[in-house]
């Protein structure tokens, strides 16, 4: 049960959104930009850091809807989301994917422990700087919106279905705010 009073049966982030539509909006186009925006790095691979992250951060809601986000725009490839989950070093993401997911993941732990030698072992496998920016604001909201979703207690389903759903519905639709 949500630490406030959200619309039951609403499921994570969605239910704040609807709570507080002033400051949901911003979080809705921040999300879009980053994940749906104009990029070099596929939407696929951007719901991959936003799940990786979240997958550190122990958030269920947000990885399981951006994973299964992730695994409808990789399409045939879907597996990858789920190798990367298990083991982000044996999986067959590209080299250049797991610097950039390295560099995630240590801006999940902390901003200041991504170090030169990550940025150059991005820069090493092709990575440009709007690559590396994005890949650090991208783990830098999701660990914002995975603390805003777990610190007010969220609904989170349990129903790997209803995952698919949302994740069918992301990649379709990007980040729009939900109609209360």
């Amino acid at each position: 049960m949500a630490h406030i009073k959200v619309e039951v049966g609403v499921p994570g982030i969605r239910s704040l959104v609807m709570f507080r539509p002033e400051t949901g909006k911003p979080l809705y186009e921040l999300a879009q930009v980053l994940l749906r925006g104009p990029s070099t790095l596929s939407p696929a691979e951007r719901e991959l850091i936003a799940a990786y992250v979240s997958f550190r951060n122990n958030c269920g809601f947000c990885m399981n809807s951006h994973a299964a986000a992730a695994r409808c725009l990789y399409g045939d490839e879907k597996s990858i989301v789920d190798d990367v989950l298990a083991d982000m070093q044996q999986s067959g993401v590209s080299p250049k994917i797991k610097a950039l997911l390295n560099i995630a993941g240590k801006v999940q732990v902390l901003g200041k422990e991504v170090h030169e030698e990550d940025i150059a072992l991005a820069r090493k496998y092709a990575a440009t700087d709007r690559e590396i920016h994005d890949t650090v604001l991208i783990a830098a909201a999701f660990s914002m919106f995975n603390r805003y979703v777990d610190g007010l207690a969220s609904w989170t389903p349990d129903d790997p279905a209803a995952y698919a759903e949302m994740g069918q519905r992301m990649a379709d639709k990007g980040y729009v705010i939900p109609k209360p």
